[in-house]
């Protein structure tokens, strides 16, 4: 049981909440650049969320100052907690792990708020660290429990050989991964991801979550990866070095963005891009699972060159029967026809799934790229969508916008 936080703690990390505000970004720089010193701390991280012009470093710094301002009011960062829980499942962050962080943000604290880093600051900043890790790792120990003890579960690492490598469009391409050991594998919730470690040649270890794109089945798993042109590596080496008898490692499926066991709502599938993967497990379980359930797959691309899978999720609805299907292409190419390849070009709004689903009466379920996201999340709630009705993934840092 971790002991409450003592009202001295609360009102010294509370004060330091306007120098947080100022100094935030430079402190979580210090303190990664501090912890990426010890090279075994630094390989548990994805470093492709170290980029995106600092995206890692400035949702750290709103994280820190969030949890300053709530430290009075910890139930606000629940959901926080739970979703950082899962992250550190997925990349297999130990107990052990955690004063390296603690000995990197103190020294950090200290170092940019220099004469402002009183004893009693870095005392109870000290203290409220590790308040909030041990409320994480008891959280992460019951996730693992419940892995290791489900059929098919496992810890850290584990090899899966590449059975199937499917080209679904002129971007994504799908692999079926089944256990090199030939055992069960742990059934996912439709919406989880997998974290990847990949070891490209000449090139550092990399680690990458990917969507599980298939509904669970206990035997294999399936992920459909975009090729970024302009990642740092993870997504081009699966496109272009990985083969059919390849090894992969990875650990047990993880994510807080699940379809509903026991949907008591109407569902509305919403995706961008690649964010169809996680709404392609969810479709395939609704069809298998949910034959009652009202639900609305509205997936935005840019064409028919870039869909993929349009064929099997339009074969999921036709073999359900309630769940309809809707696409909207932004830059339809020469081939397309509308009410043919496409059911509607430019871009979703909300105001055409207020006419053409059950906005208010339904569970939301998102996923596309960061500007898709904004649009939605904060379009939602603007339209009077419930805040418990919107569901949604991200890979990487969530900007502040999405945060909020």
């Amino acid at each position: 049981m971790t002991e409450p936080l003592s009202q001295a703690t609360i009102e010294t990390v509370k004060a330091t909440v306007p120098a947080l505000a100022q100094h935030g970004t430079a402190i979580t720089t210090a303190m990664y650049a501090r912890l990426f010193e010890d090279a075994h701390i630094r390989n548990l991280f994805n470093h492709a969320n170290q980029g995106e012009s600092g995206a890692q470093v400035h949702a750290l710094a709103a994280a820190i100052l969030a949890y300053a301002q709530n430290i009075d009011n910890l139930g606000a960062l629940a959901p926080v907690i739970d979703r950082i829980a899962y992250k550190h499942v997925g990349y297999h962050i130990l107990p052990e792990h955690y004063p390296y962080v603690a000995n990197a943000l103190l020294g950090a604290i200290q170092e940019v708020l220099g004469e402002a880093a009183s004893e009693a600051v870095l005392k109870a900043w000290g203290e409220a660290y590790w308040f909030l890790a041990n409320l994480l790792t008891a959280r992460e120990a019951v996730l693992r429990g419940e892995i290791q003890r489900a059929e098919g579960g496992w810890h850290g690492w584990r090899q899966f050989v590449v059975a199937e490598k499917i080209r679904e469009s002129s971007a994504i391409t799908s692999f079926v991964l089944r256990p090199a050991d030939s055992g069960p594998v742990l059934r996912h919730r439709p919406g989880q991801y997998l974290t990847f470690r990949l070891q490209p040649p000449g090139a550092p270890e990399l680690k990458r979550n990917y969507s599980i794109s298939c509904a669970p089945n206990g035997r294999f798993y399936r992920i459909s990866v975009k090729r970024e042109a302009d990642g740092q590596g993870g997504s081009r080496y699966l496109h272009d070095d990985i083969q059919v008898g390849d090894v992969l490692e990875t650990t047990p499926p993880a994510g807080d963005f699940f379809l509903s066991d026991a949907p008591q709502r109407p569902v509305i599938l919403l995706s961008g891009g690649v964010g169809l993967t996680p709404m392609v497990s969810m479709a395939e379980t609704i069809a298998a699972q949910h034959a009652d359930l009202e639900a609305h797959y509205v997936h935005a691309t840019t064409n028919s060159d870039t869909h993929a899978m349009d064929a099997h999720v339009r074969g999921l609805a036709a073999e359900h029967g309630k769940l309809r299907v809707a696409t909207f292409y932004s830059e339809p190419g020469t081939a397309d026809r509308l009410g043919e390849t496409h059911d509607g070009e430019g871009f979703v709004s909300i105001d055409w799934l207020a006419r053409t689903t059950p906005l208010h009466d339904a569970d939301i379920y998102l996923c596309g790229p960061k500007p898709f996201l904004r649009a939605f999340v904060s379009g939602l709630a603007l339209a009077g969508v419930a805040a418990d009705r919107i569901h949604y993934e991200f890979f990487g840092p969530a900007d502040e916008l999405i945060a909020a």
